[in-house]
């Protein structure tokens, strides 16, 4: 919950929920099904696989090297489109709104003390600081929502207000600035709506499989489980968090609501629209002094606890399966805030300002090739490399040309005609998603069919239907691998290396500081190699706590079916 649920989700989901109403909500909703799909059927094979990094699971699945690195590097972009950059920018905007600050200067602090804890403290310590930050972020929220919806009169209240709440100066001869009739509707037409419910249910469902059941930043957590039914309870919990933030965010400003592009320049230096500032706008006209400094405290936890985790997961993707050294993934963090904060004026025009809709298209854009690679190399023993690897590049191809047109065109702002070709216009991004996830998985189909099987034995607990095998699994060739003889000899040099002198203070504390230690690792025998292997890789479970995370998960799906009815 913590590394998804950053400042981003916080300014782009209050801002979209202003905009257009309630539909943005399905967003979180959503998250509850592919949460039980990845404590339930994704996680299992990865512990069964033995993996640390989402790339080396297809490593292992595929052999060779190529879609490994392509995996790597394609996650990394995502990252700084879609995470870093939007995550740094709400933050900011944040800072820039509550306390006055100039945007950038907003972005230098936050870096600061984000990067300060994710470098020295490593997964450990990003994990119990985002715990904790949770906790935060929830009391914060929740005081907010109270404070809100007392102001405009519970939802009874919000319901005969918002029609109202029109903007003050308009374009005239225009409809964007009047409140939608179907805002308080989950389920909007499948053709003119604004979030069509097919792609809601179905489209939605391809993003969220790769955001929640394939991505290392989410993935990561679950790994680090100490054994299944610990996974198992994580997604659960995860699920009923994600329930909330539909009632967290209660927004109704006129400012927020500007369509006139001069009077949005004005109001925060964004022709588009100030949606985005819905969440701030909240806080520092609804909130007393003393629990201001809470909401930011709020903020600030919800933006450090996800850079941490992006942080702290591409730094795993870099040195595990890009450049195997650590302090170089230390140094890589670097690379990625100076990109990510390049792209932020991009992002200010992006998908009329709503902040939310630009993180959601990007991903329909590039996601869904990985969702159909990944559902695909688990459930089909028949897939191959080759299928694999060109049907990452087919969809790679194709969510590249929409992307680059998406920034090409622009959108049009309120009054401006709508110039831009059928495929934008009139193919909403989920439906995309939809499409290129069909595409991918055709390219997949028919190349894995026209070239040859992978042998059974290289197969074992890398898929579904193997992952309690007792066999022994022989490895694909791994071109990065060590010889025996390589390693031979370097288990001979290890152990006639004379002992080091204490390194000097400057050089223990640069050490520390990249994650590196002096200590010598301890040596292991084979049998207990072996018998550590085991246990990192048994998805046995205790049957009491089977049946606890069993029921809860069926209790859960039962709310989460039951609040998509009701608000349809």
């Amino acid at each position: 919950m913590s590394s998804n649920v950053g400042s981003g989700l916080f300014i782009g989901l209050a801002g979209t929920g202003a905009a257009g109403g309630l539909a943005v909500g399905g967003f979180e909703w959503n998250v509850t099904w592919v949460l039980i799909a990845l404590g339930w059927i994704f996680v299992p094979v990865y512990i069964s696989a033995g993996v640390v990094t989402m790339p080396e699971y297809l490593r292992k699945r595929f052999g060779g090297q190529r879609i490994r690195i392509y995996m790597s590097v394609l996650s990394l972009i995502l990252y700084i489109f879609t995470k870093i950059s939007t995550d740094i920018f709400s933050g900011a905007l944040f800072i820039q709104e509550s306390l006055g600050w100039d945007l950038y200067v907003s972005t230098v602090v936050l870096l600061a003390v984000t990067a300060l804890y994710t470098i020295a403290g490593g997964l450990t310590a990003v994990i119990y600081t985002d715990a904790l930050q949770t906790v935060i972020m929830v009391v914060g929220a929740f005081v907010l929502m109270f404070i809100a919806f007392d102001k405009v009169g519970w939802y009874e209240g919000l319901l005969e207000q918002y029609p109202k709440s029109v903007p003050a100066i308009t374009v005239p001869n225009t409809t964007c600035h009047l409140p939608r009739p179907d805002a308080f509707h989950i389920f909007r037409d499948p053709v003119t709506g604004d979030l069509p419910w097919p792609g809601l249910l179905f489209g939605l469902t391809v993003l969220a499989t790769w955001v929640w059941c394939t991505d290392q930043v989410i993935v990561q957590r679950s790994l680090s489980a100490k054994n299944l039914s610990h996974a198992k309870g994580g997604s659960v919990l995860g699920g009923y968090l994600k329930i909330l933030p539909m009632f967290l965010n209660v927004k109704l400003y006129n400012e927020v609501g500007c369509v006139d592009p001069k009077e949005c320049l004005r109001i925060c230096k964004a022709a588009v629209g100030c949606s985005n500032i819905a969440y701030p706008k909240l806080v520092v006209e609804l909130m007393p002094v003393g629990m201001r400094g809470l909401m930011i405290a709020v903020m600030m936890a919800a933006l450090m606890s996800s850079l941490t985790s992006i942080f702290n997961s591409s730094s795993t993707l870099f040195t595990m399966d890009i450049w195997e050294l650590m302090v170089v993934g230390r140094v890589f963090i670097l690379l990625l805030v100076v990109l990510s904060i390049l792209w932020i004026p991009i992002i200010q025009s992006a998908n009329s300002g709503q902040l939310f809709d630009y993180i959601q298209a990007i991903t329909s854009f590039l996601a869904p090739p990985i969702t159909a690679v990944f559902i695909m190399a688990i459930f089909w023993s028949r897939m191959n490399e080759q299928g694999a690897f060109w049907g990452l590049m087919v969809g790679l191809i194709i969510g590249f040309i929409r992307m680059v047109m998406e920034f090409a065109y622009g959108t049009p702002s309120c009054g401006e005609e709508d110039l831009r070709p059928a495929l934008l216009k009139d193919v909403h991004y989920l439906y995309f998603a939809l499409i290129l996830l069909a595409l991918t998985g055709l390219v997949i189909t028919g190349v894995s069919l026209c070239t040859a099987p992978i042998p059974d034995q290289h197969l074992v607990r890398l898929t579904w239907w193997t992952r309690h095998s007792r066999k022994q699994r022989i490895d694909l060739e791994d071109p990065w691998a060590t010889t025996p003889s390589e390693q031979s000899s370097s288990q001979a040099s290890n152990e006639s290396e004379p002992e080091r002198e204490r390194p000097a203070c400057w050089r223990r504390v640069g050490m520390w500081l990249c994650g590196l230690t002096e200590a010598p690792r301890p040596k292991l025998s084979p049998e207990e190699q072996q018998a550590l292997e085991k246990k990192l890789t048994s998805i046995e479970e205790h049957h009491i706590w089977k049946n606890v995370c069993n029921i809860n998960a069926l209790f859960l799906l039962t709310v989460n079916v039951f609040l998509w009815g009701y608000f349809a």
